[in-house]
Parts: C-alpha cells; sequence; structure tokens
C-alpha cells in the first residue's frame, strides 16, 4: 500500500482505467466512478442522438445507479462524453461517447433540445441540483481546457438553463477568475451565454436574475482591472451585438454613481460645508460619470428638500420655505447654467408642490424667488407656463403664476424692471 502511494504521486493525475484496477484489490476502495461511467455510457450508445430517447434512459437509470454519489461523473458525461481530468481533458484511455453537449451541433436549438435532457432529469431527481450547479462552475473554471466551438456551445446552453430557471446566476462567479479573465476567454464566453439568455427572456429578466444574487454591479470584473471602465464594456458587448446589456451595464453605472452624490451632498450640507466647495466637488462628479446637469439639478433639488423638518401648517410653510431657498439658491444657480436645467427644475417644483399637499399654495412664491436669484429665466418659465408644464396640479399652477407671466412678457418689451414686481 505505501509503496503503491509513492509511485502514484509523480503521475500526472489522468483518471486511467488500470490504477483503479489495482486499488479495487484494496477492500477500503469505495468510490469508483468507471462502473458507473461504463453503464451510462453503454446506454447512451444504445439510445444513440435522439434526445427524447435519451431522457428517458436518464429518467428510468436512476432507479438502478447511485446518481447521488457519481452525479459529477454523471455531468461530466453529459456535457463532454466521459469523465474529465483536473484542467478539463478527457481521460484517454476512458470509454466515451459522441452522445454529449461538446460533440453536438453548435447551434442554438440544438442546445435548447439538450437543455430540455437536464431540465428533465433535475426535476426528476432533485437533488442533483447542487450537484449540477457545482458542475457547472467546476466547467467554467476549466473552460481554457475546451475547444472554442465547445465554449460556445457550453456558453449557449448555460444562458438557456438561466433563462429557465435551473441555474441561479451567481454560478457566473467562476468568470472572475483571474486567468480566464486575463486571458479574455470570460468576456468572449460571456457574449455567448447573455446572448442565448436574452434570447430565451429579454434584458429586463436578466437584471432581476443578476439583481438577486447581487451580479448587477460586477459584470465590468469580466474586464481585467485596466479595462473595467463603462465605455471599453460598451464598446465590447455593443459591437458583439450586445447593446442591451452595454446599456444595461451603462445605466446601473450611473444609478450608482447618482446614488453616491446624492448621499455625499446631503451629508456636505448637514455640515454646512461652503458652497464654493460644494460645487466643486459636484463639476467634478459630473465630469467623472458623465452626469447632465439635467439630473444634477434634479439631485440638488432634492437634496436641498429633504435638509428640512418642514412645517405642517401651511401658511407658515411658505415662509420657511422661501428662508431656505432663499439661502440655497447660490447652490442652484451653479447648475441653471441651460435653458434645459432651467425647464428640469421647474418641473421638479411643480412635482414636489403637487406631492406635498401644504406646498400648492407656495408655488408660485418660489419660482418668483428664483427668478429674482437668477436660478430661473424668463425664457424657460414661459415655456413652462405655454406648453412644457405637467398635468399634475396645473390648472391650480398655471392660475397662480398667470400675473408674474403677465408681467415677465411685459418687462421682456422693456417697461418694468426686476425689482418692479411686487405680488
Amino acid at each position: 500500500r505505501v509503496s503503491f502511494m509513492n509511485n502514484q504521486k509523480p503521475q500526472k493525475p489522468t483518471l486511467s482505467g488500470q490504477r483503479f484496477k489495482t486499488r479495487k484489490r484494496d477492500e477500503k476502495e469505495r468510490f469508483d466512478p468507471t462502473q458507473f461511467q461504463d453503464c451510462i455510457i453503454q446506454g447512451l450508445t444504445e439510445t444513440g442522438t435522439d434526445l427524447e430517447a435519451v431522457a428517458k434512459f436518464l429518467d428510468a437509470s436512476g432507479a438502478k445507479l447511485d446518481y447521488r454519489r457519481y452525479a459529477e461523473t454523471l455531468f461530466d458525461i453529459l456535457v463532454a462524453g466521459g469523465m474529465l481530468a483536473p484542467g478539463g481533458t478527457l481521460a484517454d484511455d476512458m470509454t466515451r461517447t459522441n452522445v454529449c453537449v461538446f460533440a453536438a451541433q453548435e447551434d442554438l436549438e440544438t442546445m435548447q433540445a439538450f437543455a430540455q435532457v437536464f431540465n428533465k432529469l433535475i426535476r426528476r431527481y432533485k437533488y442533483l441540483e447542487k450537484g449540477f450547479e457545482d458542475e457547472v462552475k467546476k466547467l467554467l473554471l476549466f473552460l481554457k481546457g475546451f475547444s472554442e466551438s465547445e465554449r460556445n456551445k457550453l456558453a449557449m446552453l448555460t444562458g438557456i438553463l438561466l433563462a429557465n430557471g435551473t441555474l441561479n446566476a451567481s454560478i457566473l462567479n467562476s468568470l472572475y477568475n483571474e486567468n480566464l479573465v486575463k486571458e479574455g476567454v470570460s468576456a468572449a464566453f460571456a457574449v455567448k451565454l447573455f446572448k442565448s439568455w436574452i434570447n430565451e427572456k429579454d434584458i429586463n429578466a436578466v437584471a432581476v436574475s443578476l439583481r438577486k444574487v447581487n451580479m448587477d454591479n460586477r459584470l465590468m470584473e469580466l474586464f481585467p482591472a485596466n479595462k473595467q471602465s463603462v465605455e471599453h464594456f460598451s464598446k465590447y458587448f455593443t459591437e458583439a451585438g450586445l447593446k442591451e446589456l452595454s446599456e444595461y451595464v451603462r445605466n446601473q453605472q450611473s444609478i450608482g454613481a447618482r446614488k453616491e452624490l446624492q448621499k455625499e451632498l446631503q451629508e456636505q450640507m448637514s455640515r454646512g460645508d461652503p458652497f464654493k466647495d460644494i460645487i466643486l466637488y459636484v463639476k467634478e462628479e459630473m465630469k467623472k460619470n458623465n452626469i447632465s446637469e439635467q439630473t444634477v439639478v434634479t439631485i440638488i433639488w432634492s437634496s436641498v428638500m429633504s435638509t428640512v423638518e418642514w412645517n405642517k401648517k401651511e401658511e407658515l410653510v411658505a415662509e420657511q420655505a422661501i428662508k431656505h431657498l432663499k439661502q440655497y439658491s447660490p447652490l442652484l444657480a451653479a447648475f441653471t447654467t441651460q435653458g434645459q436645467s432651467e425647464l428640469t427644475l421647474l418641473l421638479k417644483i411643480q412635482e414636489y408642490c403637487y406631492d406635498n399637499i401644504h406646498f400648492m399654495k407656495a408655488f408660485q412664491k418660489i419660482v418668483v424667488l428664483f427668478y429674482k436669484a437668477e436660478v430661473l429665466s424668463e425664457e424657460p418659465i414661459l415655456k413652462w407656463y405655454k406648453d412644457a408644464h405637467l398635468a399634475k396640479g396645473k390648472s391650480v399652477f398655471l392660475e397662480q403664476m398667470k400675473k408674474f407671466v403677465e408681467w415677465l412678457k411685459n418687462a421682456e418689451e422693456g417697461n418694468h424692471h426686476l425689482s418692479s414686481y411686487v405680488e
């Protein structure tokens, strides 16, 4: 026994039939997948490539063979045609079968048919679920041991099984393996996988599955650290014909950046940081994360409005709002340099006053204040009044604004000066 252990060491870990025979003499040897493999392969050879027959054979064999113990061997055979040695090569002197994913045609239809075989098998023998998940994780780590065509078939199959819920998106963790990422294997595999997944469902279903296992923000890790940018991701997947996935990742990034910005802004405001520092910080974030001024002005508005406990009495809240907003108008003015941003802010104010009922009567006062503080200018206000307003509470707000708008139109003709507007 000792000598057997010693001369085993220098050999590469292949699974050869011969060595198992030596071990079988040792009464303690309990785990011998060769016999199991022979039974499965013989059965598959008899059924041939009719996948309906394959599914029936697997169903029936589960009653006679120990699927629980030999799950890995079973799945190795169905995917690769025989037991896989570490690294993903097929053991040379083993019997093998061509009734397997790797020997099948490389097209979506064939992979859909194979997905059915796995589905039926796992539905019938529920305990194989965990073993199958482990198998797929292992296969993904072995990707470099397979040919390009074998990888493509595995990617399509995995996408289909993710779409129908047989697999959980957490298996994608295996693709973040450093060596696979570095050599570009992960990204190429992901292209085929996401294509077949989206083809079965749609990008929204994919997003839900990714979010469930906290993968929605990790897709950039399919690339090495120096290429983990939205730009690189977007270019790569768009060129590969996956524009939806590029847009999804771009969106995720910007949602993340906007949340961060809002959180940081609120902290800066509650600390009472000087406006010039806040403005500088926001401008850097805009540049870094490609956030538009329209988006920023809505974030600032909601941050400004959420730093206060508002009075519950309608008659007091307007006064409180004007005092508060007067103080913050230089901050808002820094981010309304375009008419579009001013209009966006106006719509936000309208929405806010509509949603917070004690603010209904304060709308016009806020707009006039912002006009005087040079946050808003006449053109966007007139456009809002004419046709750009929201439906929410419009009759109330348009009525409130009537006088001011008339005054503005006269002022435009040069008849009045700003300071002459008295409510």
